[in-house]
């Protein structure tokens, strides 16, 4: 068999037009709650990626962003309890514990 650069090329070109690009696969990040705070502080995840608040600690609490539209707005996490926020918006989200408001931390989607 003899290698022919030109077909090389032309069935590579070919190939790449049905051929849809690799996506990155969506990470997911953990946030933990424990000792009465979010560890950590702040968050970097990129749109499409999955975050989790892991409530580490007895008492329930919460992960919301109420000055952001499209941030996080969990539920009451209970102890031993985890929820989920998929990132679909980029943006920076200052969020808090609604129940105790000096829990504080930062989620920034790219």
């Amino acid at each position: 068999m003899v290698f022919h650069p030109t077909r090389a090329g032309c069935a590579l070109a070919l190939l790449a037009t049905f051929v849809p690009p690799l996506q990155a696969a969506a990470a997911v990040h953990t946030i933990l709650i424990d000792g009465m705070r979010f560890i950590p502080q702040t968050v970097e995840v990129k749109r499409g990626d999955t975050v989790v608040w892991r409530n580490k600690d007895p008492l329930p609490h919460t992960a919301v962003a109420e000055t952001v539209k499209g941030g996080p707005a969990s539920p009451v996490i209970a102890a031993g309890a985890s929820w989920r926020y998929k990132a679909t918006k980029a943006g920076t989200y200052p969020y808090l514990c609604t129940l105790h408001r000096t829990m504080t931390a930062t989620l920034v989607v790219k």
